[in-house]
């Protein structure tokens, strides 16, 4: 279920990488502000525990992209995406976000009730049924972003920008709109991802951080800008994860998967699905 989520949460930071070449370090923020807003909206709805997941699971995402394409748009684009002033400026919006949020919603975390209860039950086991809805929910959009990217004129675009932003310029692909779609799509993945988590994990004002930190993991052991090598190691990491924790402690696992990013960064500097730089 960790991997699942996981992979959602690193391929919105691979795809903004892979397209639009910069480091978003707000994309743990987007998260918390998702997981926020499925708590609000859980709470204001109407209609019991079902409803309220429906409508975040609606709204969260829309409010989410609506915010990162003012970033996009008002902060982004005005450094023409610079690399290096991007990182500098998005650690300031994650700043802004944490106190914002801190401000409107409190300290104190925040309970979301699971839309069903359901368990399936085996003699020796059982399994929530909810976790296994956001596992399926989780590869039912990792396969339409692969679907998207790899089948759609959407995609081709979006590919042809990431080969070489002049020369889509030069065929009239409007580069600076495919840049703003592209943003406005990590973010709202990444807030489906934390609408799907919310229910097991309390929301709170910090917890985008770890989710920054394990995207990170993810896409520079995948390699940076490759989506199926995010999706793999999403998978190694989350179930690596969830087993060194279940068995020993989650700092132990935390200190595993940091070392795993310093061999591959120098055995594979790429990463495992990665291009070397020419």
């Amino acid at each position: 279920m960790a991997a699942a989520v996981l992979a959602l949460s690193a391929l919105g930071l691979s795809l903004v990488f892979g397209v639009m070449r910069v480091v978003n370090v707000a994309h743990g923020e987007f998260f918390m502000v998702g997981a926020m807003l499925a708590w609000w909206t859980a709470k204001m709805m109407p209609g019991g525990p079902l409803a309220g997941f429906i409508a975040a699971l609606v709204a969260a995402p829309i409010a989410v992209g609506f915010l990162a394409f003012l970033t996009e748009r008002l902060l982004l684009r005005r450094i023409n995406y610079d690399p290096e002033a991007t990182i500098v400026a998005t650690i300031g919006l994650l700043f802004v976000l944490q106190q914002l949020a801190l401000s409107v919603f409190g300290a104190d975390a925040k309970p979301v009730a699971a839309p069903f209860t359901y368990r399936i039950a085996f003699p020796w086991f059982g399994f929530s049924g909810y976790k296994i809805f956001v596992v399926a929910a989780s590869l039912m959009l990792l396969l339409g972003v692969w679907w998207v990217l790899a089948r759609t004129r959407i995609g081709l675009i979006m590919r042809v920008t990431q080969f070489d932003r002049e020369t889509a310029t030069a065929f009239g692909i409007p580069v600076n709109t495919v840049y703003a779609a592209v943003f406005v799509a990590g973010a709202a993945l990444v807030a489906v991802a934390a609408v799907l988590i919310v229910p097991i994990q309390q929301a709170h004002y910090l917890m985008g951080l770890d989710p920054l930190l394990m995207s990170f993991i993810v896409v520079i052991i995948g390699g940076l800008g490759s989506i199926k090598g995010s999706v793999v190691a999403a998978l190694i990491i989350g179930m690596a994860d969830g087993i060194i924790s279940m068995f020993f402690s989650p700092t132990l696992a935390a200190i595993i998967a940091t070392l795993a990013v310093a061999i591959v960064l120098v055995v594979r500097p790429q990463g495992l699905y990665g291009v070397p730089a020419r």
